[in-house]
């Protein structure tokens, strides 16, 4: 129902894709730091002296990984359909820019995602004292480089340095904007969008999230149960009418059925049976309180 948001609604979808990029764990952002250091963890399996955590850590890390990725592309999906294309409704169209107060709170989080992605060594020394409280013991070669080197078990082993790793970027993204606007005069020519000869662009021409997520679908059907179904009117020969198409879709879990859909019909089981003591009767309910304060009598004494 949404679409098209960056127009009216640009700091918003500033501060979305801010948000969008660090969940997804790509630097420079926090959410790159603590999948890192999650991994560099992973990889010193082979220091521990159980060989069940160390046949199960690698796969959770490749869990981890395949989990790192569909975040990618869920979030790549939710920022184009909800910010980018074409109003998918009429109130969509309307999105205007949201107050300075709410501005202000969307641009303080996405400040520190990249406060704590480009300082990621001073975050750690400050939250290593809650860790030396609970587990006993912190990270003290985080900042054995200083600030901006981040070497969670040796410098030998592994080291990160955001600062260096966010001027790298800036430096690309500014040779890319360069090459593309060199400098001197530029004719600029506004044409309109190819339209595929159907007379104008609309909403339902593009990308839905049903239509995104369907090679994922198709890939993890095995992990769920889905059912497709698709109805076609077709009009008659001599009618003009288009035909139209009803398109349904349900996705369920394999172990609803096995596992909640049992516990849900126990609930309502109980809640039925429990509804029938609710008689609205204001003697009875009386009488339940008596025998209640005797039963409590009886167990005190």
């Amino acid at each position: 129902r949404m679409g098209g948001l960056i127009h009216g609604m640009p700091h918003t979808a500033f501060f979305f894709l801010i948000g969008c990029i660090s969940i997804s764990a790509l630097p420079p952002f926090n959410g790159f730091v603590s999948e890192w250091l999650t991994f560099q963890a992973a990889l010193q399996v082979s220091s521990l002296q159980s060989g069940v955590l160390r046949s199960l850590i690698p796969t959770t890390a490749a869990a981890l990984a395949l989990t790192g990725a569909l975040a990618a592309a869920c979030f790549v999906k939710v920022y184009g359909i909800t910010f980018l294309g074409k109003p998918r409704t009429h109130r969509a169209g309307r999105a205007r820019m949201p107050s300075a107060g709410m501005r202000a709170g969307q641009s303080i989080l996405a400040a520190l995602c990249l406060v704590f992605g480009l300082l990621p060594t001073t975050t750690i020394t400050a939250l290593e004292r809650i860790a030396a409280q609970l587990l006993g013991q912190g990270l003290p070669s985080a900042s054995a480089q200083g600030w901006l080197w981040l070497t969670p078990v040796s410098p030998r082993v592994a080291s990160y340095a955001a600062p260096l790793v966010f001027a790298a970027l800036v430096a690309v993204w500014a040779i890319a904007w360069l090459a593309m606007h060199p400098r001197g005069k530029t004719i600029r020519t506004g044409v309109a969008a190819w339209d595929c000869g159907f007379g104008g662009l609309t909403h339902r021409m593009q990308y839905s999230a049903t239509a995104f997520a369907m090679p994922f679908r198709r890939i993890f059907s095995g992990a769920w149960r889905t059912v497709e179904q698709i109805e076609e009117n077709n009009p008659p020969v001599a009618s003009m009418a288009s035909r139209s198409l009803h398109y349904r879709l349900q996705v369920e879990d394999h172990a609803w059925p096995l596992l909640y859909l049992p516990v849900r019909k126990g609930v309502l089981w109980l809640a039925r049976l429990a509804s029938r003591l609710q008689t609205g009767n204001v003697r009875i309910y009386l009488g339940y309180s008596f025998f209640t304060l005797i039963f409590l009598l009886w167990v005190v004494t």
